[in-house]
């Protein structure tokens, strides 16, 4: 690391955002978990777990629960943004007069801004210009449950400037949570989004019990069309056959914890959109995903049937 004095602050009470909190504490990192308002930072830190979000598993006691940004933010090194996509720039507007300015900014959505059609990475960038070279993503196969048990997992941290990326590896690898290095945000950020209209899809095909061969059909045409728009829009083609492309499609088209896939398959058991919604406790990437996609193909005339 850079100096013992310097943290990670982690901005999200989700499930992802508790997930790193409580992962990089118990490896001995120091870390903050943000929470929404100092009245959730108190009941969390009263609670001392969260049982929404990791039921059974106590927040390590070298874990600052903070409901105020600039405290959370004063030593922050690497800041991790585990947010829903379209909070990240309310989020970023909110810290900014609070980041120090060698602060890592990275996400860790995988979604696009609606309206806009940007990446996360773009969405801070208008936000924090003056930190454009310090703004990257993380992503890869991540089943948040699994890291939460220890079990081993990977992930990719791309940023423009590759030093910083290397900064953020130091931050971030655990002996259970190993951290590759990348240059590629505009692939990893389209691959952990993309993949998520895939991953309703292969729950259809689970729901209708569609078959094996079937539903790995659909995740080998699914990446190739996250790809074919991928490379138009300057990604390196090998990103996609990669831990953020690849990795992360298996990994969530697979796994019974993944929400998308849960809610592919409440819709083909019948559920309403509304109802599945209720079911899971929350939106699915996906599901607001699918027309971006179709807006970002038409914009550049790249043919997605699968979104469509």
């Amino acid at each position: 690391m850079d100096s013992a004095s310097r943290s990670i602050t982690v901005v999200g009470t989700g499930s992802w955002g508790t997930t790193l909190a409580i992962s990089l504490a118990r490896a001995g990192r120091r870390t903050t978990l943000l929470a929404r308002s100092a009245e959730e930072a108190a009941a969390l830190r009263a609670a001392g777990k969260h049982d929404r979000f990791a039921p059974g598993v106590p927040f390590p006691l070298s874990l600052a629960i903070e409901g105020d940004p600039q405290a959370a933010l004063r030593d922050c090194r690497v800041l991790l943004l585990a947010v829903p996509s379209q909070t990240m720039r309310s989020n970023a507007e909110m810290l900014k007069p609070y980041l120090p300015a060698d602060a890592i900014i990275l996400s860790c959505a995988k979604g696009f801004e609606q309206g806009s059609l940007k990446r996360m990475s773009e969405v801070l960038t208008d936000v924090l210009p003056d930190h454009a070279e310090q703004i990257g993503a993380l992503s890869g196969p991540n089943i948040a449950r699994e890291i939460l048990d220890s079990k081993p997992a990977t992930t990719v941290v791309a940023t423009p400037n590759h030093d910083m990326a290397e900064i953020a590896q130091r931050f971030l690898t655990t002996s259970h949570f190993r951290v590759y290095t990348g240059d590629d945000v505009v692939g990893i950020e389209l691959a952990g989004a993309l993949k998520n209209i895939i991953a309703l899809g292969a729950g259809l095909a689970d729901g209708l019990n569609a078959g094996d061969n079937a539903k790995a059909a659909f995740m080998t045409r699914g990446l190739s069309e996250i790809a074919r728009l991928g490379i138009v829009l300057g990604a390196n083609p090998l990103t996609f056959a990669g831990l953020a492309g690849l990795g992360d499609l298996v990994a969530t088209c697979a796994s019974p914890h993944s929400r998308n896939r849960r809610m592919g398959e409440a819709l083909a058991r019948g559920l309403t959109l509304e109802n599945a919604r209720a079911q899971l406790g929350g939106i699915a990437e996906g599901v607001l995903t699918v027309q971006t996609a179709r807006e970002m193909a038409a914009q550049h005339q790249v043919e997605l049937p699968i979104a469509d």
